[in-house]
């Protein structure tokens, strides 16, 4: 068995979202001082890899403690559309034999960009034709590999595409170092209570298939 950590390196110094910074480290305790380390973070709930609730943008929606588990934990199928420039369409996900059921993991251009590196405001991202698609076939969650899935839409169509059928959206995944596929996944958002993201640690699980 081989365990392949997909999630995004969380540090004060890490890419934000439009270059907000999003994580902060700070020191309460020292070992010199105190004869104890402790610190205390504080971060954006859509810091680093993140999972988006239908709460972030849906009036009255589920926030991010009222998904089962069970929705980001499964088979997952690793898509590499590295060769699309900008926008990934209905018409790049159709070769693909997607059933319902499965986690779609997006692997763009996205995930060669540096961890730290300035935004990245041209990012490859999923059109709303394709995110209804994804929703016609019946998976139960869309993983993509930098902190947004959509970009220059004001009306945030494919936010609202996913969230109108209650399907969770992973955000910030680091794929460069994994081939396409099917794989298990794990991803665990944090266990906080009523909010519409969080931060989570995602996984890919070779041979349990």
């Amino acid at each position: 068995m081989k365990i392949i950590d997909i999630s995004w390196p969380m540090t004060p110094d890490a890419t934000g979202y439009k270059d907000a910074q999003d994580v902060y480290f700070t020191t309460t305790q020292s070992m010199e001082k105190d004869g104890v380390r402790k610190s205390r973070i504080i971060m954006s709930s859509h810091a680093s890899t993140h999972v988006d609730a239908p709460a972030h943008f849906i009036p009255q929606g589920k926030t991010i403690d009222q998904f089962a588990l069970s929705q980001l934990i499964g088979t997952a199928v690793v898509l590499d559309l590295t060769e699309v420039e900008e926008a990934i369409g209905r018409e790049d996900l159709e070769p693909y034999e997607l059933s319902k059921g499965l986690i779609v993991l997006l692997k763009t251009r996205n995930s060669e960009l540096v961890e730290n590196a300035p935004f990245e405001r041209e990012f490859v991202y999923l059109d709303s034709v394709a995110a209804a698609y994804l929703i016609e076939v019946g998976v139960k969650a869309v993983g993509i590999d930098y902190l947004g899935i959509e970009r220059n839409q004001p009306e945030h169509d494919t936010h609202k595409t996913l969230f109108e059928h209650d399907v969770p959206i992973i955000e910030g995944l680091r794929l460069a170092h994994v081939g396409e596929g099917a794989y298990f996944f794990v991803c665990l958002p944090l266990a906080v209570v009523g909010l519409e993201a969080a931060p989570a640690r995602a996984i890919l699980i070779e041979d349990m298939l």
